[in-house]
C-alpha cells in the first residue's frame, strides 16, 4: 500500500503545480520520486518522472510550470521529467494507485503499482534500477508470478531485445528470491 505522507521538497513543490494548474489534471508518475515517496523506501531523486498528463493542462504545461529549468523548479531545486521513451506494462493505466487523495485541488497524482514500476525499469537496467527493485521486492505484495506474467503478456513483445530482456528479469528473479531466503535465515 503506498504512503499517504508526503515529505518536503515534494509536498510543497507539488502544492505550487497545484495552484497553477488551469484545472482538473492527472499525472501518471514512476520512477525513483515513486520508490521513495509513494512507497517509503530510502532513495534520493531531484525528479518526478512523468509518463502521461490528462485533463485540463497537458504534458507541455506540466513541462512549462514544473520541468527542468523552470522557476518552481530552482525554487523547490526538484523538477518534473516528462519520459518520452519508456516501455510500461500495456494495461499499467487500469492498476495505478492513486495517491495524496485530498491534498490537491487540481492535480490527481496517480502512481503506478509495484509490479508495472519494476518492469518499467527492466529495460534500462542500471544499478539503481536493480536497487529499487530489491528495495520494492523487500516489502509487502511483489509477486514474483505476477511480475513474470505480466512481463510476458504484456511487456515483452514491446522489448527492442526480448532475449536480453528474459536474461534480465531471470537475474532480478534470482536476486528478489535470494534476498527473501536470506532474511528468513
Amino acid at each position: 500500500m503506498p504512503a499517504e505522507q508526503l515529505h518536503e521538497p515534494w509536498r510543497s513543490f507539488l502544492h505550487d503545480i497545484d495552484t497553477q494548474l488551469s484545472g482538473p489534471t492527472e499525472i501518471h508518475c514512476l520512477g525513483g520520486f515513486v520508490v521513495a515517496e509513494s512507497y517509503g523506501l530510502s532513495r534520493p531523486t531531484s525528479d518526478v518522472d512523468i509518463i502521461q498528463v490528462r485533463g485540463a493542462s497537458d504534458i507541455a504545461d506540466v513541462q512549462r510550470i514544473a520541468g527542468k529549468g523552470s522557476p518552481l523548479a530552482k525554487k523547490h531545486r526538484v523538477y518534473i521529467d516528462i519520459v518520452t521513451v519508456a516501455e510500461v506494462p500495456e494495461r499499467y493505466e487500469e492498476r495505478l494507485v492513486d495517491v495524496y487523495e485530498g491534498e490537491f485541488r487540481n492535480l490527481r497524482a496517480r502512481v503506478f503499482e509495484k509490479h508495472d514500476l519494476a518492469l518499467a525499469k527492466l529495460g534500462r537496467n542500471q544499478d539503481y534500477d536493480r536497487e529499487d527493485v530489491r528495495r520494492l521486492a523487500q516489502g509487502p505484495g511483489l509477486d514474483v508470478a505476477i511480475l513474470e506474467q505480466r512481463y510476458r503478456d504484456e511487456l515483452r513483445w514491446q522489448l527492442g531485445n526480448p532475449e536480453r530482456e528474459d536474461l534480465t528479469l531471470a537475474l532480478w528473479i534470482e536476486i528478489i528470491k535470494e534476498d527473501r531466503k536470506s532474511t528468513r535465515l
